[in-house]
């Protein structure tokens, strides 16, 4: 029979059968012995085909089907290994604060040129919008600004107050999106108020932020009662990028790469070549000086 994999705390695989029970797997031995530089073989939205013992009950994985995309960083920032965080996604969001904590415009773009580099549509959600304040508005404006010019969808919520929570629940009926970013972003919370039920365990609200600190410890996918999922991850603290080339990365920019037919030379960098497109635009102020500072250090990283 075949699943969709929704849980795996390393030991212990939950698989989503195609009539909607759920089975607890393991995962058959050849997997662990294969040369697999991931921290886990097994992923998140992964399509399995398992065998489950009569006598039992027990449920044995022993096929995983080629992954149509996936969202991997390195398992730690030295490391040469990589953790993929979920597979198979119609649809990637990342969730945003800017403050209590503040989500860097540099782990945006690490996240988003992933996003862009296994082809996987993404978007920003800014939640917490109940505490800002003038100054926070202003922030906010200006990176939303950013972004949409870039060619990315935002959205702005309140997983406290419920503000504008229905807006984003419409988009993610009958896909398989993430939802990534730091811990206490409030992943976990959005995710109880775009379906109640669900009641995933969030921290305590604190009097000060206002900030549910989330506890997800492992990757779940839930399914939503209109249709689709949700993953549900683990707080990132940081993004480091695995397996991209320097000649890639500009690809992973959009709004640099409609430019490129423009630019003198096919395989413009947009660091020194003369005709660069995007460092006219960059001079404009049509290109974002935030996006072309993160592109330059992804570089110097690849």
């Amino acid at each position: 029979m075949e699943g969709l994999v929704i849980k795996s705390t390393g030991s212990r695989i939950t698989v989503r059968l195609e009539d909607g029970s759920m089975q607890d797997c393991r995962l058959k031995g050849q997997f662990r012995i294969k040369e697999i530089k991931h921290t886990n073989p097994v992923a998140i939205g992964d399509r399995v085909v398992l065998e489950v013992d009569a006598q039992h009950g027990d449920g044995l994985i022993t096929k995983i089907h080629p992954r149509e995309n996936y969202i991997i960083r390195k398992a730690t920032k030295l490391s040469k290994v990589s953790h993929i965080i979920a597979a198979n996604l119609d649809h990637a969001y990342l969730i945003v604060t800017l403050a209590e904590p503040r989500t860097s415009t540099g782990f945006i773009d690490r996240f988003l040129v992933t996003a862009e580099g296994y082809y996987i549509p993404a978007s920003l959600v800014f939640n917490k919008i109940d505490l800002y304040g003038p100054e926070l508005k202003g922030v906010y404006k200006q990176i939303r600004g950013i972004y949409e010019k870039a060619g990315y969808r935002c959205f702005a919520v309140s997983a406290l107050k419920g503000t504008n929570v229905d807006q984003l629940k419409s988009v993610l009926q009958g896909k398989i999106n993430l939802f990534a970013g730091h811990s206490g972003a409030g992943k976990s919370a959005l995710i109880n108020a775009i379906q109640p039920g669900l009641d995933i365990r969030t921290g305590e609200i604190s009097g000060v932020h206002l900030k549910g600190m989330h506890t997800t410890t492992f990757a779940e996918m839930h399914a939503l009662n209109d249709g689709g999922f949700i993953v549900d991850t683990p707080g990132i603290r940081e993004f480091g990028l695995i397996h991209f080339e320097q000649s890639e990365i500009h690809r992973c920019f959009p709004e640099m790469e409609r430019m490129l037919p423009y630019c003198q030379y096919k395989n413009c960098t947009h660091t020194h070549e003369p005709g660069c497109a995007v460092k006219i635009a960059l001079d404009h102020g049509d290109v974002s000086r935030l996006r072309y500072n993160s592109y330059l250090s992804i570089l110097n990283d690849s």
